[in-house]
């Protein structure tokens, strides 16, 4: 059984350790407000820009013969694994690595043998787990969380599209949590370049023939690249309120396991000193009961 001071020590440090986990809690709920308060209002924009590049695309000769519409076989692989700068948030970096190694087993297998799969980090936790798993990793954009705005954002998503349309890489995806809730982060694969044109839903009546103003070339030309920089974006900020919210579940629920330790510590602590002051009773007494009788 351990001792008093043993104990005490314990108690104390979990203490410490509760009011820790208290406060990084509270921090994280804070900053999900402001998050959550971002992806939501960016959503419906990106959703309607992806729809409208869609139609017009349907409609428009000029899209399918845009540089982000090549398809190319597949040699080269850029994956753009979004994650967080800092742990403490449960298995939300763990995820995202577990779905990008997923998604390269399942459809990069070969490209992967080749050493043709590279890793564009965004956040410093996925970009440290790829490199120790030995794929090639560019950390220029690593540090986004730093300073997030759609001006850093762009730069990566830039950078991407370049080394696409150069040959550098034949396809990219993006690998990211998708913000559903505070307690539900789900990992999304999506594929950024190239753009594959959506299909026609069943029952769909013939393309409509539009009118372009300005030229349908200006609008295509305007239009892809936007929308491309904008599904960065909102990947990014998905990410960005996903980690606030499992931070959050993951500190209140290490707030409670405190709170159950320091319950059975604290009976420790009080069965410990009861122990000892009944021995010392004993001792007393038969001490006493000595002296009567000598």
């Amino acid at each position: 059984m351990p001792s008093l001071k043993e104990v005490r020590a314990r108690i104390s440090s979990i203490n410490s350790t509760q009011q820790i986990t208290k406060a990084m809690k509270m921090v994280a709920a804070a900053k999900l407000r402001r998050a959550q308060d971002n992806i939501t209002q960016l959503r419906p924009y990106a959703q309607k820009l992806s729809q409208m590049l869609s139609t017009v695309s349907a409609g428009a000769d000029t899209a399918s013969e845009s540089p982000y519409h090549q398809i190319r076989t597949i040699d080269r692989v850029l994956l753009i694994v979004i994650t967080s700068d800092r742990g403490l948030c449960g298995a939300f970096n763990t995820n995202v690595v577990k779905g990008a190694l997923t998604l390269i087993s399942e459809k990069y297998a070969a490209q992967a043998r080749s050493g043709n799969v590279h890793i564009m980090a965004i956040g410093k936790k996925g970009g440290e787990a790829m490199q120790r798993r030995g794929f090639k990793v560019d950390t220029s954009h690593m540090d986004v969380f730093g300073a997030l705005n759609f001006g850093n954002v762009r730069l990566a998503a830039e950078a991407a599209m370049e080394s696409f349309v150069s040959g550098q890489y034949d396809v990219v995806e993006i690998v990211y949590n998708e913000f559903r809730n505070a307690a539900m982060q789900i990992v999304r694969a999506e594929q950024m370049l190239p753009i594959v044109a959506a299909e026609a839903p069943k029952g769909a009546t013939a393309a409509v023939n539009y009118i372009f103003e300005p030229s349908e070339e200006e609008i295509v030309t305007e239009l892809i690249p936007k929308t491309l920089k904008i599904q960065l974006y909102k990947a990014v900020l998905d990410s960005n309120a996903s980690e606030h919210g499992a931070r959050m579940t993951a500190m209140d629920k290490a707030t409670e396991n405190a709170g159950e330790l320091l319950k059975q510590l604290r009976l420790v602590y009080n069965r410990t000193r009861q122990a000892a002051i009944t021995t010392e009773i004993l001792e007393i007494v038969g001490g006493a009961e000595a002296l009567a009788n000598g």
